[in-house]
């Protein structure tokens, strides 16, 4: 039971979870916290879009202007395991290209429903989709079947 290593971190956050981003809010409002769809290869940024179906997200406004944020996955089931990356925002792409809308959708839907869902969103765009690049400065791990820290 412990932090993971880079190695197991970086691994468990390459699988598909659902994450929870939260980013700063200005004012006395607690911080703005939001399930996404990602995409992550070990050693790399990761990757998650919003503003689909062109609906306006405050989210994107928030990421924008705050330029940092936190996600976090976890395993829901024993042994418990979660990530949390604290990273910079070093991307935006307004609208993401096909692969890189398709890096994420595919993760979370069959083949064909991502290739549907991305081409229905670039073949009828709009400002709000957006798709962010994430560097990974700081992450915080815990695993509860081990891990070596």
């Amino acid at each position: 039971m412990g932090p993971m290593t880079e190695r197991e971190r970086q691994g468990f956050l390459a699988e598909p979870h659902v994450a929870v981003l939260s980013v700063a809010r200005d004012g006395a409002r607690p911080p703005h916290a939001t399930p996404v769809w990602y995409a992550y290869e070990p050693g790399g940024n990761v990757t998650f879009f919003t503003g689909t179906q062109g609906r306006k997200s405050r989210k994107a406004d928030l990421v924008r202007g705050a330029g940092a944020l936190s996600l976090t996955v976890q395993q829901e089931e024993f042994p418990y395991r979660y990530v949390t990356v604290e990273g910079t925002v070093v991307g935006e792409d307004r609208p993401p290209s096909e692969e890189q809308a398709l890096a994420v959708a595919r993760r979370y839907l069959p083949k064909e429903q991502a290739r549907g869902f991305v081409e229905a969103e670039l073949g009828n765009p709009t400002p709000e989709f957006v798709l962010f690049t994430v560097r990974p400065d700081r992450w915080l791990t815990f695993d509860f079947a081990g891990g070596a820290g």
